[in-house]
């Protein structure tokens, strides 16, 4: 046998390598095909795997791109080529690297016409993938190269086809070298960071000014008909990709260094999290976004030609040159409009500062391209009803709304004078809303979700016109502006009373979200409110003319004559407007009369003429109407909801005001000395004036404070067992009326409030029958009402006489021999639980002048309390409400005790501890915990969490700053004794499980905070087991999504490190043996609490996100972490050290944190002041840093 030819060898092994080549296509289409098969998923998903895995599959991943039928194999090859060049990019040399990404070009470009697109957007993403992978180490030539070969293809050198290629290949590099939809490679931070500031000062211009070029290009013979379809799906392809540059995250802080270098600003806000988003207006619904380039993009985007061929080329699609009868949801129409409304929201330095000229000549001339589409407005509505696409009529709303953004009022109007239209903008934009909103009232209209759309971008166009973003920029509406605005008010309630009446007889209540119980009102109205306030001279009359009107038909409805359905719910829509227009929700603050209204003078000097006086007294007359017991027949309960839920409304703003006598800008205490209700210029009625006059104390107020008392006791006492109704009385009617200490001392002298106290005191049946929330709400509004007696003594008089029966009661059923076998009665227990939550609304509502009778009160029911604790052992519901009483209980009286009150609250509540300790009520086991399977077995938690709370309230730094009494012979009670009984019976009972519920979570990292804080050497002395438990549970706290459970987490961290290292300066052991490195029997050392954390404050510093405000906190508990563990510290730093391979960032990184400790005067004390110097320090520590330490 001869010796083998060196050729015949050579292609033996070149044979072998094409098999084993073939073998891997085949191996990953069998895959891909398996995929679909059930059975045989898992093995095809674990072949991939491990093809991608796989170790230089590069080749056969070309392989299988060039010789593979089946588009999914290709496309696996493709995501694995995509993995493996990232893995494996430090091993290949700088040719196998471009080689790559020409490869991934000349692929696409050769196979432009193939029809499997996802496949060629795969590889365009590969591509751009490789190119910003090397991108940083790449010389300006090779990027030259590479990007000069792009533009030949998307000016169309190589045909349509190629040129669509070269535009998707560029919106890839685009969506990669974004932040928010990069590609994780596992490189730090800083390199996405730099490579997305690259392309936009030296790339980004020149995709926009290409793409432009091949759009016009393939316009231009896509309308000459010398073109192909291809030519039209590279116009649309070249206008994506145009709005996916303008839609950049354009962060404005980039500058060339002398050297060449790309200067990235940073700044606080985006230090700490991955990724910033692009600046959105913060608009109902969101619809406006702000464009922000640059000066640099002035030239590129702003130049007239450019600008009106955009208009221009959409224009010529809408006449019928392009996109056949579907032409207006074409890819190319859908493109040019997003392109326009992009192109209304440029703003900001892009201009010149010439005082917005140049802003508002480009508006005008994207408003005059734009007008086509919304006008007239009834001809598109009305064509839209009959089956026209609604796309453009709402990019057209869209492009309103981004212009009213980026205007004023009276800037806005002016775009559209002097064109073809000879109205102004505003006349357009009140057509527009009124024809979208006669159409959201015609038959089948819920069925049309683009009304809803539409009128959303019409009322947010009118919303930051009226109610800027920035309030001090707030211009007066133009005079053509109110009447439009009043045309619009005009036609939304012309429409909404119709759809009112039209559904009096639904068995569906369709409008179920406008109840008035509903504490978040339909947006629709709060914005419509706005465009009424703007012209309340016609507007508010107008509501008042209707409401007075269908009160003049309520008698012929009485009897059965006629029916009053329709009547009735157009009073319910009517109601809720009104509360609207004349009236803010307060959010906790009193609302002030709107602007609008205040400044209106009445009609013939006449106060009662004023228009919001006028309203008022309409909806004063219809509440009168309810008492009248021959019309009560006709009222219904939905009716009384929408009247009671309206003057809860209206009486913080309009009754008896506090500051009647003040001017619209004077401060709280500029008028002291006047008399309440007094009239400032009693001879100027303005409209301020006008409304103290009919409402003020010395005005009208106290006789409508009669009217409404007589109301809220009518709809308590009248319809019984209409609960939403009775919870809008109590929950907001009341709560208004007791809010102001001035109506209240007219509340407690009026018969109408003193029958409504009797009765309740001495539970009669009607308010007995009501469900117990609704009783601690009433029991909270009565007691808030003692605020208005004269004095001290009389306000708890009033209190104890409130209250006494009901003590009386809860002592005589625990006094009863039977009481055990009694108390088990359903009804027993629902009159146990009301009793409850009247104690409870009594302890709610403590006030310091009533304080001592509510203590009396809470102290006299204390046994009976705790026999009920042990009655109802096995009723959780009794249990809860019983501790959620003594919760609010002490969290009342805690500031105002004594040292004797105190020792007798603290007995108390160790005996409260100890029974229910001892019935282990609520014990729930860890094994169980970790199932939870239903609703119901998560309310087993609540008790727990209700404990935390009392525990936290004990904890309480007022109460022991006012019980400490040197001077009393009564022994001053221990809290921390207290609280750490609690901790004992609550920790056996809390796991990590657990502390997924969020309101549970908090109150136990409340607890923790303030128990670590004020008495750490309590904690310091517990055992190993316990303070495991603590250190588990701050471990978890750290790594939690709650950012107020990690503030307060780290809090605590700073409170032991502070205790343990003021300890260590005089001299003591601080935590002791909990801070010492332990071995264990493994013979692994385990570090001490304080270089634990240490660790895992410096992790989550360094590499994890969070928001801003956390870093103060954190800095707080790093210095005294680092003050007690110096040389741990030191190591931690040795370690990221020695962990970086690039010489420059290790010696940045050296010089940081270098720089941490020893600049700025940082020194080893924790007073206040170094704390705020070590804080500045760590803020430029993360943002030098955190860059290049984080990966992704």
């Amino acid at each position: 046998m001869g010796m083998e030819q060196p050729g015949s060898q050579q292609h033996g092994m070149a044979g072998s390598g094409m098999e084993r080549l073939l073998v891997t296509m085949q191996a990953v289409e069998q895959a891909c095909a398996s995929l679909q098969v059930p059975n045989s998923r898992v093995a095809a998903e674990a072949t991939l795997l491990a093809f991608r895995r796989s170790s230089h599959p590069v080749q056969a991943c070309q392989y299988i791109l060039e010789h593979s039928q089946m588009a999914t194999a290709r496309f696996q090859a493709a995501a694995t080529m995509q993995e493996a060049a990232v893995r494996e990019w430090a091993f290949l040399s700088a040719e196998d690297k471009n080689n790559l990404r020409t490869y991934c070009l000349h692929y696409v470009m050769a196979r432009a016409e193939a029809g499997e697109a996802f496949v060629q957007a795969k590889v365009l993403a590969v591509a751009a993938v490789l190119l910003k992978r090397g991108w940083l180490d790449s010389v300006a030539t090779e990027k030259e190269s590479f990007f000069n070969e792009v533009r030949v293809a998307v000016q169309g050198t190589h045909g349509p086809a190629a040129q669509r290629s070269g535009i998707a290949l560029l919106e890839a590099l685009v969506s990669e070298f974004s932040p928010s939809t990069a590609s994780p490679m596992g490189l730090p931070a800083e390199f996405h960071e730099h490579c997305r500031a690259s392309l936009e000062l030296d790339y980004l211009q020149q995709f926009y000014s290409w793409a432009q070029d091949a759009a016009v290009s393939s316009a231009e013979r896509a309308f000459q008909g010398v073109g192909t379809a291809l030519d039209v799906n590279v116009c649309s392809g070249a206008l994506r990709l145009m709005s996916q540059v303008l839609n950049w995250e354009f962060h404005g802080t980039l500058v060339r260094g002398p050297n060449g270098s790309i200067v990235v600003g940073k700044n606080r806000s985006n230090a700490f999290t991955s990724s910033m988003g692009r600046e959105s207006v913060k608009r109902p619904g969101e619809h406006a976004s702000v464009v922000q380039p640059g000066p640099a993009w002035h030239d590129i985007l702003l130049q007239p030609n450019r600008v009106g061929w955009v208009l221009e080329l959409y224009g010529r699609v809408r006449q019928g040159g392009l996109g056949g009868n579907d032409w207006m949801d074409s890819p190319l129409a859908v493109s040019a409009r997003q392109l326009i409304v992009q192109l209304c929201s440029l703003s900001g330095s892009i201009f010149p500062n010439d005082g917005n000229t140049s802003q508002e000549l480009h508006l005008q001339r994207m408003m005059l391209g734009i007008c086509a589409w919304l006008d007239p407005p009834e001809h598109i509505v009305r064509a839209i009803k009959s089956g026209t696409s609604e796309s453009e009529f709402l990019d057209g709303c869209r492009a309103l709304v981004a212009t009213a953004t980026l205007t004023s009022p009276s800037a806005f109007d002016q775009l559209l004078r002097g064109g073809s239209r000879p109205v102004g903008t505003l006349n357009l934009l009140a057509s527009l809303t009124c024809e979208v909103i006669r159409a959201s009232g015609s038959p089948g209209s819920e069925e049309d979700t683009w009304v809803t759309e539409a009128l959303d971008i019409l009322l947010d166009s009118w919303t930051v016109l009226l109610q800027p973003a920035d309030l001090s920029k707030r211009i007066p509406f133009p005079p053509n502006g109110t009447d439009a605005a009043g045309a619009v008010f005009h036609a939304y309630v012309e429409t909404h009373v119709k759809a009112a009446a039209a559904s009096a007889h639904d068995e569906d209540d369709e409008t179920e979200q406008l109840r008035a119980a509903i504490a978040a009102r339909d947006e629709h109205l709060s914005a419509i409110a706005l465009v009424a306030r703007a012209a309340p001279s016609t507007t508010v009359p107008l509501l008042a003319m209707l409401i007075s009107e269908r009160c003049s038909w309520l008698p012929q409805c009485t009897g059965g004559r006629v029916d009053p359905t329709a009547v009735l719910e157009e009073l319910h829509w009517l109601l809720l407007m009104s509360g609207h227009v004349l009236a803010d929700s307060g959010d906790g603050e009193t609302p002030l009369v709107p602007e609008s209204l205040s400044a209106l003078i009445p009609g013939n000097a006449d106060p009662v003429n004023h228009p919001a006086v006028l309203l008022s007294q309409a909806s004063i007359d219809l509440a009168r109407h309810s008492l009248d017991t021959s019309l009560r027949e006709i009222f219904s309960p939905r009716l009384m909801e929408a009247i009671v839920w309206f003057f809860g409304r209206w009486v913080d703003t309009y009754l008896m005001p506090a500051d009647a006598g003040r001017g619209p800008n004077s401060t709280p205490s500029s008028n002291e000395g006047e008399i309440p209700g007094q009239i400032a210029n009693p001879g100027q009625f303005d409209g301020r004036n006008s409304l103290v006059v009919a409402f003020g104390e010395k005005g009208g107020g106290k006789a409508v404070l009669e009217v409404l008392v007589r109301v809220a006791v009518t709809a308590l006492t009248a319809w019984p067992g209409e609960r939403t109704l009775q919870e809008i009385v109590c929950f907001q009617f009341l709560p208004a009326l007791v809010r102001r200490r001035n109506i209240c001392a007219h509340l407690v002298t009026m018969d109408a409030w003193q029958e409504l106290a009797h009765a309740f005191a001495y539970q009669q049946p009607t308010l007995s029958a009501l469900a117990a929330p609704i009783q601690r709400a009433l029991s909270e509004a009565l007691c808030k009402s003692a605020a208005g007696m004269s004095s001290g003594d009389a306000t708890n008089q009033y209190v104890k006489d409130l209250l006494g029966p009901i003590t009386g009661t809860v002592t005589g059923l625990t006094r009863r021999e039977d009481f055990q076998t009694f108390a088990q009665q359903p009804d027993v227990i629902l009159q146990v639980s009301c009793l409850i939550e009247r104690l409870r609304g009594a302890a709610r509502a403590t006030l310091p002048r009533s304080q001592k009778a509510i203590f009396d009160v809470g102290a006299a029911v204390m046994e009976p309390l705790l026999i009920l604790l042990q009655t109802y052992k096995h009723q959780s519901s009794v249990v809860y409400l019983l501790l959620k009483y003594v919760v609010d209980w002490v969290d009342g009286q805690v500031a105002f005790l004594e040292a004797k009150e105190t020792a007798i609250l603290f007995h108390f509540c160790v005996r409260l501890l100890e029974i229910y300790s001892a019935h282990n009520i609520g014990k729930v086991s860890v094994s169980k915990s970790m199932n939870i399977l239903s609703e119901k077995q998560t309310e087993k938690y609540k008790d727990l969490r209700v404990l935390l709370q009392l525990l936290t309230n004990l904890s309480s730094k007022d109460l022991i700053d006012f019980a400490f009494d040197v001077s009393s012979d009564v022994e001053n009670p221990d809290v921390a004794q207290v609280v750490y009984l609690g901790l004992h019976i609550i920790t056996p009972l809390m796991s990590v499980d657990l502390l997924k519920y969020p309101k549970l979570c908090r109150q136990y990292f409340t607890l923790l905070a303030h128990m670590l804080e004020v008495y750490p050497e309590k904690v310091a002395r517990l055992s190993a087991d316990g303070f495991g438990q603590i250190v588990g549970t701050l471990d978890f706290g750290l790594r939690h999504q709650d950012v107020e459970v990690v503030n307060m987490s780290l809090t605590a961290l700073n409170a032991i490190a502070f205790y343990h290292y003021q300890a260590a300066c005089r001299g003591q052991e601080g935590l002791g043996e909990h801070a010492l490195s332990t071995t264990g029997p493994d013979g692994v050392i385990k570090d001490g609490v304080l270089a634990h954390f240490l660790r895992s404050v410096m992790q989550f510093l360094l590499f994890e996100d969070y928001s801003n405000e956390l870093v103060e906190p954190a800095a707080d508990a790093l210095l005294p972490l680092i003050l007690c563990n110096t040389a741990f510290y030191q190591k931690l730093a040795q370690e990221l050290l020695d962990g970086q391979q690039n010489a420059m960032l290790q010696s940045r990184l050296a010089t940081a944190f270098h720089v941490l400790l020893n600049s700025n005067q940082v020194s080893s004390s924790l007073d206040r002041h170094n704390r705020r110097r070590f804080r500045e320090n760590l803020y430029s520590f993360l943002s030098d840093v955190r860059g290049f330490l984080r990966t992704r």
